[in-house]
């Protein structure tokens, strides 16, 4: 990341807040926002964060949640904890069986909300960083067939360009409502996109 990024971020009203409040990432904001227009997190909710460094959304979904809930939160890289003795945290890649093992272990039971803002590592080619991308989403929406319960809410970052329309035809099938929206905190010329998915349809 060059200076001119540094530079950007250091003035951009999201990053600044998150500095005030501590909040781990500007991140933060788009959950709060998606949340307070919503309703997607309730007191008592399993919620699964994937792709959760550092720790952002976690740390929204926990505030949400309160003591009687819980969130765990799943990442490549280590996430730090936070003071919540119902917070946990998987190091680990959530595509993997032994990860997928280890998120039932930990949930007892299913999730009520399942959160992804996760990205692909971008190569900068933009057809191979596409189809990144809609692996990612298609793992993310096969990760909900084991651990979200019926009528469970899934919200997840997507990429707007080819493939989209195919992302949420796959969607729509397993989800009775769908909506996208782009959080005010999203970066305006970001290409990304925010999908909440209500009425999970499990089988099984």
């Amino acid at each position: 990341m060059g200076k001119k990024w540094n530079q950007e971020r250091k003035e951009d009203q999201y990053y600044q807040q998150a500095k005030k409040e501590n909040y781990r990432s500007r991140a933060s904001y788009k959950l709060l926002q998606l949340n307070k227009k919503f309703k997607i997190i309730h007191k008592g909710d399993r919620v699964v964060d994937l792709g959760a460094a550092p720790g952002g959304w976690s740390q929204v979904a926990l505030e949400a949640v309160g003591e009687e809930g819980m969130v765990v939160a799943v990442d490549l890289q280590r996430i730090r904890p936070f003071d919540e003795g119902n917070f946990r945290a998987i190091k680990g890649d959530f595509t993997s069986e032994e990860t997928k093992e280890k998120i039932n272990s930990v949930l007892e039971g299913h999730a009520a909300v399942i959160l992804s803002d996760a990205s692909p590592k971008l190569s900068g080619i933009k057809d191979v960083d596409l189809m990144r991308s809609l692996d990612l989403i298609f793992a993310v929406l096969e990760m909900s067939d084991s651990i979200l319960r019926y009528n469970g809410t899934m919200v997840m970052k997507i990429f707007q360009g080819e493939g989209f329309s195919e992302v949420l035809k796959t969607i729509k099938k397993k989800f009775r409502v769908v909506k996208t929206t782009k959080p005010p905190s999203s970066r305006k010329k970001s290409v990304e996109m925010y999908m909440v998915a209500r009425g999970f349809r499990r089988s099984g």
